[in-house]
């Protein structure tokens, strides 16, 4: 197991080096001149020209990588072009709320998609089945944008069980700051939630036709125990999988939704440095997505072999 670790970790190493090379491109591939956004468009050459040797535009792509890289390994992501604040400072002070709904989001998914999946396995060609593949199908075609407006505008402005935007942290309770991630959760599971309810139905109709499944029920055994006992465990692979694939779609996804809701998480941090082009925020937090979705497969890599121990060989 130790040395299985060990190079999975080594793999992700190479990965992680063409990641930040990817993401420190985005400086040169994105149009507009930095200085140019920077200085406004009164500026004249020799302000643009003092900015460029500031920001080390000067140098060679080489350079600026390799300085940026060492910089980041220390954990120096640079500074805002606009505020001048530290992108690392900035990037700690949005992750709990970005955090908190991406967790809240995969509890309230995998809770809700698995039993889905199971139950539609089990009931295979039933007007549940068909029931649950609609709905399926519904959560793939819906945006995330629109479910949150619908969400907001029925549950929070209609009824009033929840409020329709903002965010409130866990210092001020417990309560109050579930109450204020529960829409926003639910607008991002949508799709998630009809993801992991599709491959858990195909997964476990694959398992329910093996054998060793139907000598457990001549032997007796409990519907309930075959297909939670027997069948989920040995279906649970693909179903991980899918689940580490989504943290990807769950990402890009909060993007959307702490706009719609008003939320201060890493996602509307984007979304105001791509309207003012501040690279440095928008390489950091890029950065720390990519590094953060290599670190959830390489958990789900390590969390098969404790599911089943001939993935090791």
């Amino acid at each position: 197991m130790g040395f299985f670790i060990l190079r999975r970790l080594l793999l992700t190493l190479p990965v992680m080096a063409v990641v930040a090379l990817f993401v420190f491109s985005l400086l040169y591939v994105a149009p507009g001149d930095p200085a140019a956004v920077l200085a406004g468009d009164q500026a004249t050459p020799a302000e643009l020209e003092r900015i460029r040797l500031r920001l080390g535009l000067d140098q060679s792509f080489a350079v600026r990588f390799a300085n940026w890289a060492l910089a980041a390994l220390q954990g120096d992501l640079g500074s805002s072009l606009f505020s001048g604040q530290s992108v690392s400072s900035m990037i700690a002070q949005r992750l709990v709320p970005t955090l908190s709904l991406m967790v809240l989001t995969l509890i309230i998914s995998v809770s809700v998609a698995v039993p889905l999946g199971v139950f539609a396995a089990a009931r295979q060609g039933s007007m549940i089945d068909r029931a649950i593949s609609s709905f399926a199908v519904l959560g793939f075609s819906l945006p995330v944008f629109v479910v949150g407006y619908l969400l907001a505008y029925t549950l929070a402005l209609q009824l009033g069980w929840f409020p329709v935007q903002g965010y409130v942290p866990p210092s001020a309770g417990f309560g109050p700051f579930l109450c204020s991630l529960v829409l926003p959760a639910l607008a991002l599971s949508g799709g998630y939630v009809a993801l992991i309810t599709r491959i858990t139905r195909s997964t476990m109709l694959e398992v329910l036709a093996q054998d060793y499944v139907r000598a457990a029920k001549a032997k007796g055994v409990t519907r309930r125990t075959v297909l939670f006992l027997h069948a989920l465990k040995n279906a649970a692979l693909p179903i991980i999988s899918i689940v580490g694939i989504g943290i990807a779609a769950l990402i890009s996804g909060a993007v959307v939704t702490e706009t719609v809701f008003g939320i201060p998480g890493l996602g509307r941090l984007i979304v105001d440095a791509l309207l003012r082009r501040d690279y440095p925020i928008i390489q950091g937090v890029v950065l720390v997505f990519s590094f953060a979705y290599i670190i959830v497969n390489l958990a789900i890599d390590v969390l098969y072999t404790l599911l089943d121990p001939r993935v090791r060989y």
